[in-house]
């Protein structure tokens, strides 16, 4: 969800979306552990569970690099933390922006395990599938029409994956990334925060948008240093296509009502119903009882 920052005037705008060397060299000290305490969202999953050996492994869109690394643990019965540390020694394809970190480019599909199978043939299948599909066209020249390079395209679509409520949704959440970017405005998004923190959940408070990250999105410009997870066609295609419109805010009021505005007021008001909706739905239970 993206909350609450009014536009501001700038002196013009730049189709240009650059990583800054700042948020490279920060990367480079906070990656791991971000990496590492990622929350672990159950992932694992085989076609043929009745079976004494998995025969494949199946990676569902928008999870992060850690989570995919413990899946490859359990499918292959390793110690928790062998996949991450075979990450350097896998050889793996990645863009030079990438600086050896693989998020974003774990790809989402169905992996068949073979014979033999280890963490870096596995993790080598991933990174060769995104390159595939991320490498060829459309992607590359939707990359192009949109003054990106595909790694920052990866990058939108991994925040579009993790903020969009529906596919329908999709397209209006990377306009507003788009938006955001060429006003000069802060993205704010709580996927980023999220990433940060190791954790999934709805509730950001004012004390997490303060954290010192260079994922932090409502306090630093422009898109953060890496992808915060792997996104699949859907949201690629977005990041490259994003709808025609305005829009500058987004909040999902409850599911199914996921509403875009370029007005802040109106924004604030759907957010206040957001926490009404959310205040209600905590106290049912205890009303319950």
């Amino acid at each position: 969800m993206q909350t609450n920052t009014p536009p501001r005037r700038t002196r013009g705008s730049r189709r240009t979306i650059r990583l800054t060397r700042r948020g490279r060299i920060a990367l480079i000290a906070t990656g791991a552990v971000v990496a590492g305490t990622a929350v672990a969202v159950p992932l694992l999953m085989t076609d043929d569970e009745d079976e004494s050996r998995p025969t494949s492994l199946v990676i569902p869109e928008g999870r992060r690099a850690a989570q995919v690394y413990e899946a490859v643990d359990k499918t292959l019965a390793l110690p928790p933390g062998t996949t991450k540390k075979s990450v350097a020694k896998a050889d793996l394809k990645l863009p030079n922006d990438a600086e050896g970190n693989p998020e974003g480019y774990l790809f989402p599909a169905t992996y068949p395990l073979g014979e033999n199978p280890t963490p870096e043939k596995l993790l080598t299948a991933m990174v060769d599938k995104a390159n595939e599909k991320f490498t060829g066209a459309p992607i590359a020249a939707g990359a192009q029409r949109n003054a990106l390079n595909v790694y920052q395209a990866v990058t939108i679509a991994s925040i579009v994956q993790a903020e969009a409520a529906t596919k329908e949704d999709m397209g209006k959440v990377a306009r507003v990334i788009f938006n955001r970017l060429e006003r000069g405005m802060p993205l704010q998004m709580d996927s980023t925060i999220n990433y940060a923190m190791g954790r999934s959940t709805l509730k950001t408070t004012p004390q997490d948008t303060k954290i010192d990250s260079p994922y932090n999105s409502y306090q630093r410009m422009g898109l953060p240093p890496t992808p915060i997870a792997n996104p699949g066609d859907e949201a690629m295609s977005a990041a490259i296509n994003p709808t025609p419109g305005d829009w500058l805010y987004f909040v999902t009021v409850k599911p199914g009502d996921t509403r875009f505005t370029a007005d802040y007021a109106e924004h604030q008001r759907n957010v206040a119903e957001f926490n009404n909706v959310r205040q209600s739905a905590s106290k049912e239970p205890a009303e319950a009882k």
